[in-house]
């Protein structure tokens, strides 16, 4: 689900200007250069206001930490997607309680659920443009280690002044490859409790035979709350906690939109890829999707072999099942795409302008000399192995490995000052550490770990011995000829001894030296032991190759910047999970030849879908509203039924779900959920006639509220208009 890439990897001679197709992820504070743009597509409010991060609406918006999400009460009410919060919904469910199966809604704030430990609810507060900092010292001198570690080191020393102040998150981010640096500062609210969810009959409507699929009949939406200390600040959970006042929230409007309407989208989108070079489209594309595809397809049939239906099993497993399904259709319509497609072409026509550009002009050739050429040396520099580390990816997949792995990584980091630790190993990443420690045995089963530890290193097993790790196959009792029934004996041993299934032992071990874990009996402690110098030995060389990165990728955006400045069109970054704002309308297409696509679903076409089993089985009761034709106050007249999804042109990826939808005055529309899967290729290219993201509308949202659910506590607390 996409809609954008600047001509950044279109050709010239094709592309108009990208301020003509609604395309862009744009940082906030680019706003006012395309601020005709925008109010020619509709903006009512001013434009200013967007790139204020702090005032309405921006200051609406928050990040979960993957999803986006946004106020809609003055009492901290948090709307989100459904599949967002599927891993709180998860967290809450047993087999014989399973919320999944028959939604939630708490009558009051007493009988709200904790959300999943370590969920978060992430308000802005602060963006610092830090680039001079970051660059200060570094010379083209340096090795690829040396540039790591001095920006890893500045980084972290920015990171520690922004956190001084308790309760708030910080993390500085990179734009165009490194060309810029930017601080941001957070609220990190700890308190997240689980509110509302529709049953997954409504919230998962179609499942994953309708994920990225249009027409699209979703109830994808949820909602949490935020609560914080009596002092407003962030708290961990306690009882005595209180919801947080944001300083602004959307108003919600009850009639959705309507075709043709100026629709703008904010929230956090995660990656694309819109300035790859045409050696890495051609290699992801080409090796990389359908090698992960067909890796995914086993991951995912292990699971479902090993967790039956219904199983407490499956449970756990459900919301990684669903995100590897999701990754499974959206490499599918990548592959797909490109092959229909001519994006490796146009890539390289892009590359050969660009080089023909700079001949021509000797001032930008000085700049920027052979910034394509060693970027590309690089990239084929650091493909050259991408295959034996495929399968070493498929033998560190098991939950205990990777538990005590990270578990031993700490007692070593921890014998280090803080600032000298590893990322992810200092003192603001021990309480992360003990959540995540906290959620396994919530997502977690022996049965289906084994099976799929047994298949994953036997594929390891495979690769000639020079290029397997030597320490791993000394303590597992792999040689030259791998004996299938000794290895699986070995794992069935080291699973029936392990304590790290034991949520306290895995908590104990925090805090312990590096001879403790050296001294241990438990198996998996002692192979992260027994592999730890080999893998750190393969951590420092792909550092050395990132900070060569961090040298040559800025250097080749500078010189496409200057290519594009040159034709007065404004470029903006690579999407990196900051706010970003992307605007469009409400607009149908032509997926192939003689078919069109209408904007809007509604309640007659879910109900026609219903079959009776998953994922087409509507409640009855929602049924029986539909064929009564009880609308209430939320009908369409122009569809003569309630708007149910609709399709727009703006422009998002993954991370984007569970954005707002706002209108042209910045009322809260509906939901950001998905894309078609003709554009789902949008986070390496764009189609102007094929690009449309997928958002459930609000006056279905509040249908369900009001008459499916009975949710008319969370209606009356939202600033509802009508």
């Amino acid at each position: 689900m996409k809609n954008i890439f600047l001509a950044g990897a279109l050709s010239i001679a094709t592309t108009a200007s990208p301020l003509m197709a609604n395309e862009g992820m744009w940082q906030p504070s680019q706003l006012p250069e395309i601020e005709d743009q925008l109010e020619d597509a509709g903006l009512e409010i001013d434009p200013d206001n967007l790139s204020k991060l702090t005032e309405f609406p921006m200051g609406a918006v928050i990040s979960l930490g993957g999803c986006t999400a946004s106020f809609l009460s003055p009492k901290g009410l948090v709307a989100t997607n459904h599949h967002c919060a599927y891993g709180s919904i998860q967290f809450n469910s047993t087999a014989e309680n399973n919320l999944l199966e028959k939604g939630f809604l708490a009558d009051s704030f007493e009988e709200e659920l904790p959300a999943a430990p370590g969920s978060r609810v992430y308000v802005t507060t602060e963006l610092t443009n830090v680039t001079d900092a970051i660059n200060d010292g570094l010379t083209s001198e340096m090795s690829g280690m040396e540039r790591y570690k001095a920006v890893e080191k500045k980084e972290k020393s920015l990171v520690a002044g922004c956190e001084a102040e308790d309760g708030f998150r910080c993390n500085v981010y990179s734009f165009h490859g490194g060309l810029e640096y930017f601080l941001i500062k957070q609220m990190e609210i700890r308190d997240v409790r689980l509110v509302y969810a529709p049953s997954s009959h409504i919230g998962k409507y179609g499942g994953d035979i309708d994920n990225w699929m249009w027409p699209r009949h979703t109830g994808d939406f949820s909602f949490y709350r935020a609560y914080v200390g009596k002092d407003g600040m962030p708290a961990d959970f306690s009882e005595d906690n209180v919801p947080y006042e944001p300083e602004h929230y959307l108003k919600v409007n009850a009639n959705g939109v309507s075709k043709g309407d100026f629709v703008m989208v904010t929230g956090y989108p995660g990656r694309t890829n819109r300035y790859r070079t045409s050696a890495e489209v051609k290699n992801q594309f080409e090796w990389r999707y359908p090698t992960f595809r067909n890796v995914l397809h086993k991951y995912i049939s292990i699971i479902e072999e090993n967790a039956p239906e219904g199983s407490d099993a499956r449970v756990k497993y459900a919301s990684t099942l669903a995100g590897l399904n999701n990754a499974e259709k959206n490499w599918g319509s990548m592959i797909e795409s490109y092959g229909k497609g001519d994006l490796l072409e146009r890539r390289q026509q892009l590359e050969a302008e660009l080089e023909a550009w700079l001949s021509d002009n000797p001032e930008m050739n000085e700049k920027h000399g052979d910034a394509l050429a060693e970027l590309d040396a690089l990239i084929k520099e650091n493909l050259k192995d991408q295959a034996v580390e495929m399968k070493k990816w498929g033998m560190n997949r098991d939950t205990l490995t990777a538990t005590a792995s990270r578990l031993y990584r700490l007692a070593i980091e921890s014998e280090k000052p803080d600032a000298e630790r590893e990322p992810g190993y200092q003192e603001r990443d021990i309480t992360r550490i003990k959540e995540g420690l906290k959620r396994m045995n919530r997502r977690w089963d022996a049965t289906v770990e084994k099976a799929l530890y047994k298949h994953f290193v036997a594929e390891y097993a495979g690769l000639p011995t020079e290029d397997r790790m030597q320490s791993y196959d000394t303590f597992m009792g792999i040689d030259s000829t791998f004996n299938v029934d000794k290895f699986n004996a070995r794992v069935d041993w080291m699973f029936a001894e392990t304590k790290l299934t034991d949520e306290q032992a895995r908590l104990n071990w925090i805090g312990r030296s590096v001879d403790d874990f050296k001294q241990s009996q438990d198996p998996f402690i002692q192979l992260a032991v027994a592999v730890y110098d080999e893998k750190h030995q393969k951590e420092l060389d792909d550092k050395e190759q990132s900070g060569k990165f961090k040298k040559l990728r800025p250097q080749y955006m500078a010189a496409i910047i200057d290519f594009y400045k040159s034709k007065n069109m404004p470029v903006y970054a690579d999407a990196n999970s900051t706010l970003r704002v992307t605007y469009g309308n409400v607009k149908g297409y032509s997926p192939e030849d003689g078919m069109f696509a209408t904007p809007f679903t509604t309640l007659e076409g879910l109900a026609a879908k219903h079959t009776g089993e998953a994922p087409f089985n509507s409640p009855l009761e929602q049924l029986d509203l539909i064929k009564d034709k009880k609308y209430g106050d939320y009908e369409d007249p122009a569809l003569n039924s309630v708007q149910v999804n609709f399709l727009s042109t703006v422009d998002t990826t993954g991370g984007n779900s569970g954005s707002p939808t706002m209108n042209a005055e910045a009322q809260f529309v509906g939901l950001l959920f998905d894309g078609v899967y003709e554009s789902i290729i949008g986070d390496w290219d764009y189609n102007p006639d094929l690009n449309r993201s997928i958002h459930v509308s609000s006056a279905y949202m509040l249908w369900v509220m009001e008459h499916v659910d009975g949710a008319r506590n969370l209606i009356e607390e939202m600033d509802v208009v009508r």
